[in-house]
């Protein structure tokens, strides 16, 4: 008897979601539809695909090896379905990016009614997040990411270096004063990315080490798990933060503090799979995103 494919789609989700609730969620379905439909296919195949435990659900050996095989299919599908709706003229169609909330809400978006204006039959979604989208399963077409994609068939393409530098608002300073040394901001309100979620880059909080003794931070005044919050704070002149120099560019409010002091250098990354090599939106999209980093100064 053949998979039942709508079974296999709810399968899929809740393997990824880990919870009959949580992928209820996400298809529209209530908790009790979804369970039922997970115990019919396991009726069919006459094997358990979850062990049920009250913490959540865990795939058994027979589950992941049906999970894995069902994640590439419905992978495969997804980038067909990409293909079949090219155009065989100009671009058009949904194209879906993903970025850091930081890069995606100062930098990207402002630059995108150009792109709108001469690409209009590409319908544009932006999905800002610092978690990592799955590209495979089309959570989204491209990335633009702050470090290497760890899938091995994706590809990548090196755009931009990031530069991490401290700063504050010019209310800050005439309030707190300037410091001179990295071993004064012992003295100063230092905002970081807060510990509860995984950063969007590596060696985000460097600002509590530099002019430290090794295993002994500075403590900070406050904690942000958003840059884009960090910024906000410090224009405010809540205090000294360390930010991506695309963030500042422009702003007439921030100040560089130790202007010798650089932060660690990011490398961003232009990511798409495999399978959208051919894809027009994606090469229009990618030519358009190198020229404007190009026009950029940092």
């Amino acid at each position: 008897m053949p998979m039942d494919w709508d079974k296999l789609r709810i399968f899929h989700a809740v393997a990824e979601a880990g919870s009959f609730t949580h992928a209820g969620e996400q298809l529209n379905l209530s908790q009790s539809a979804v369970s039922r439909q997970i115990s019919a296919l396991e009726e069919s195949l006459n094997v358990p695909l979850f062990h049920r435990h009250a913490r959540g659900l865990i795939l058994t050996e027979q589950g992941e090896l049906l999970y894995r095989t069902a994640h590439e299919v419905f992978g495969k599908l997804a980038m067909t379905e990409a293909l079949l709706t090219e155009s065989k003229d100009r671009p058009k169609g949904v194209l879906k990016v993903t970025a850091t909330v930081a890069f995606g809400s100062t930098w990207l978006a402002p630059r995108m009614r150009e792109f709108m204006e001469v690409y209009p039959d590409i319908e544009l979604h932006l999905v800002l997040a610092d978690r990592e989208l799955d590209l495979s399963m089309r959570e989204a077409d491209v990335a633009i990411r702050m470090t290497p994609p760890r899938q091995a068939d994706l590809i990548q393409r090196h755009v931009l270096t990031v530069h991490m530098q401290a700063y504050a608002a010019a209310s800050y300073v005439k309030k707190m004063g300037m410091p001179k040394t990295p071993e004064e901001l012992d003295r100063h309100r230092l905002i970081v990315y807060g510990e509860d979620e995984r950063p969007p880059v590596p060696d985000t909080n460097w600002l509590l080490r530099v002019g430290r003794p090794p295993g002994d931070p500075r403590r900070p005044a406050m904690s942000i798990n958003n840059v884009y919050g960090i910024l906000q704070a410090v224009q405010s002149g809540a205090g000294i933060a360390a930010l991506p120099e695309f963030m500042v560019q422009g702003s007439s409010e921030l100040v560089r503090v130790l202007p010798e002091l650089e932060g660690p250098q990011i490398d961003a990354y232009f990511v798409y799979s495999e399978e959208l090599r051919a894809t027009k939106r994606i090469a229009v999209f990618r030519d358009f995103l190198l020229r404007k980093v190009a026009d950029s100064t940092f």
